[in-house]
């Protein structure tokens, strides 16, 4: 496929993965953020070509992944209610809370709709106004812009009976908490290419300068991931913290002012739980006073809703490149992705469902 396939090319491929291997002395142990970058290394097997060389840990960069329990619960509850048409991308249908899904809500009569766009919850409140339409807003910095547009969408319209759900969380407090850990064990960063095109690289550069750790953004493509691996091994065997950008083809420094607009004028920053690894502040967004009216979480009194972390599932740890996703007790037995235990099994940008999609027959070794 054009424009795809010149970044999949196996010579290109085979050429940085031998100018990797010849420059580490020593095996490095890197951290990818995102979801998707988790899953093009497992599926191309970039963490294979690379053992012993690079040992890749899989970050907390999936959104659906990260959702804490409690969101969920509070999403279940307002969908289970007549007077509701609840809304949300399909990923997180299947997305465990503490004693059911949205899919089981579904399917004993809540009216759940899978929608493409947070515009299309707009549409359907305005094409239902006796309901109150809930669209269930989660994810990165990636995906909060367009969340922005409905809020604001649906104060242009005038719709009373339009609200969000919001879960958005943020990279870098993310990173920094990774990296204030005392069980860290990062050296150096692959950031996401979708969230740096949004939010450019400006926030990258303080957590290099403290935490004297290199990060160099990049895509999701095997070639992508590959020079982004290839820069980050030379400034760690250079011994420089750097902040690179090897995505330049997407990201730009200032990233897309126009969004950050809206995100500035939509949301607030907060405090924001991370399931399975607790409350970090300041790294995540809230919908700002000025557009409380929207809020569903005020509409429909939820935000008291607190629930327990399985002690059965270790995403957490997984999330924190603690543990491999098949050194968990659990892996493929009692959490497959038709029985999840965590998110992080049934999202399409889950660690737990590429290994077990592209690994699970192998066998774990443990950290």
């Amino acid at each position: 496929m054009k424009y795809l396939d010149e970044f999949r090319d196996p010579v290109a491929a085979k050429a940085l993965v031998d100018a990797i291997r010849r420059t580490a002395t020593r095996p490095w142990t890197i951290m990818e953020v995102c979801g998707g970058q988790t899953h093009s290394i497992i599926r191309n097997g970039i963490d294979q070509l690379l053992d012993g060389a690079v040992e890749f840990i899989h970050g907390p960069g999936c959104p659906v992944c990260v959702t804490p329990l409690e969101m969920i619960d509070r999403a279940l509850e307002i969908a289970g209610r007549e007077d509701v048409i609840f809304c949300s991308f399909g990923d997180m249908l299947r997305v465990p809370g503490s004693h059911q899904d949205l899919f089981s809500v579904r399917a004993r009569g809540g009216d759940v709709r899978i929608v493409y766009s947070p515009l299309d919850a707009t549409r359907v409140a305005a094409d239902n106004p006796d309901k109150q339409v809930v669209f269930f807003g989660v994810g990165f910095e990636t995906t909060a812009p367009a969340n922005a547009m409905s809020v604001l969408h649906a104060q242009r319209l005038g719709l009373t009976n339009f609200s969000v759900l919001i879960s958005h969380v943020l990279v870098p407090p993310a990173m920094a908490a990774i990296l204030s850990s005392p069980t860290n064990r990062v050296q150096g960063f692959l950031a996401a290419g979708h969230v740096c095109s949004v939010m450019g690289t400006s926030e990258y550069g303080p957590l290099v300068e403290k935490y004297d750790v290199p990060i160099v953004v990049t895509g999701f493509e095997p070639l992508d991931l590959l020079e982004g691996v290839r820069q980050v091994v030379e400034l760690l065997e250079a011994g420089k913290a750097e902040l690179r950008n090897a995505y330049p083809r997407a990201v730009s420094d200032a990233g897309n002012t126009v969004a950050q607009q809206a995100l500035a004028d939509v949301f607030t920053v907060t405090d924001r739980q991370w399931r399975g690894i607790g409350m970090i502040p300041e790294s995540g967004w809230a919908l700002s006073p000025r557009y409380a009216q929207f809020d569903a979480e005020r509409r429909f009194g939820v935000g008291h809703l607190t629930v327990a972390e399985s002690a059965e599932c270790h995403a957490g740890e997984v999330l924190q490149g603690l543990l491999k996703p098949n050194q968990c007790p659990a892996f493929g037995t009692s959490c497959t992705p038709r029985t999840p235990l965590g998110a992080t099994m049934v999202s399409s940008e889950g660690a737990c469902a590429a290994y077990y999609q592209f690994r699970r027959l192998e066998t774990a070794a443990h950290v």
